[in-house]
């Protein structure tokens, strides 16, 4: 296929870009570098099925001749407030990409009557009350609240891919994704992970926002891409949870962290807004991308970490 891909340069889209090579495919990538990484896509710059345009999907996009699938990735996606990256500080940006950009994206789906995958999110399920999390679930979300702009523009996204495939006959695809880690992940993302492991490989105290107790599971890359292909691959048009169903505390999760990296300086628990304002449980029902992509997760959590913490080092300077 010739697969035209947004986020081209993010953490997951640079891996999904590998992935759609590997299989064969055409995949012109594209990318505004507000959060995406040049460097994630460098080694693709030699690759004959490879092309880049840099661009901000939340303006028209034009592609040259026919593509067959349009995979849309292209979000701000960090919850970092202290990171120019983050969503928090990109509150307008991210609601384009959310709504401008998949409109457009599902314009060129349906011009082209090519299949369209959209990438949305576990935080559609806000802060939720039904545990683990199917994809029947309407969520707990607060439309107003400073996740609100994340939350709501892939909970608009959705709707509209939906409103697409109802209306156009679009061949639409959606992908809620759950934690993933891996190598090309930003150290300053704000989430749990990456947070911690870096605390870890400078040798510092792990913080621990409230007493550790909620919860998240976390889901290799190499595993989500395998999800998400799968998917593309399908016919099935309804979400699809992705991610490990694997739940663990984040107490336990500082804990591992600390044992793996050898880290000595131990935890510190932190009470903050933080702890109040994040999701107290998250952890993906994934009945049916067992039943449907018979796709489940294969890479257990130590094993995704001794992958992960050496680009980690790298990136910090200690390698």
């Amino acid at each position: 296929m010739r697969i035209l891909l947004t986020g081209a340069a993010g953490f997951l889209g640079s891996h999904l870009c590998d992935r759609l090579l590997a299989d064969g495919h055409e995949v012109i990538g594209l990318d505004n570098f507000i959060t995406g990484n040049p460097d994630n896509i460098a080694h693709l710059m030699g690759n004959e099925k490879f092309s880049f345009q840099k661009h901000d999907v939340s303006n028209y996009i034009f592609v040259q001749s026919k593509v067959d699938a349009v995979l849309h990735f292209a979000s701000p996606a960090s919850p970092n407030p202290l990171s120019p990256a983050g969503y928090f500080n990109l509150p307008i940006q991210t609601m384009k990409a959310g709504a401008l950009g998949t409109h457009n994206c599902l314009g060129v789906a349906q011009a082209n009557n090519a299949r369209f995958l959209i990438a949305s999110t576990s935080e559609i399920y806000g802060d939720p009350l039904v545990h683990p999390q199917t994809e029947d679930y309407a969520g707990n979300v607060d439309p107003v609240g400073p996740r609100a702009v994340y939350d709501e523009a892939k909970r608009f996204a959705e709707s509209l891919t939906m409103a697409y495939h109802r209306a156009h006959g679009v061949d639409t695809r959606i992908v809620r994704i759950f934690n993933t880690y891996g190598p090309r992940m930003d150290l300053e993302d704000g989430r749990a992970l990456p947070n911690l492991l870096k605390q870890a490989l400078l040798g510092q105290q792990l913080t621990v926002y409230g007493d550790g107790s909620q919860t998240r599971s976390f889901c290799f890359v190499d595993d989500l891409i395998e999800g998400i292909v799968a998917l593309l691959y399908s016919n099935e048009h309804l979400p699809v949870n992705i991610g490990n169903q694997h739940e663990m505390t984040i107490l336990q999760f500082a804990e591992t962290i600390n044992r793996l990296t050898e880290n000595k300086s131990g935890i510190t628990f932190v009470k903050d807004a933080r702890s109040a304002r994040d999701p107290q449980q998250r952890q993906p029902d994934i009945t049916r991308a067992r039943t449907i992509l018979k796709w489940e997760p294969k890479v257990e959590l130590e094993e995704g970490l001794h992958k992960t913490i050496p680009y980690f080092r790298k990136k910090l300077g200690l390698a």
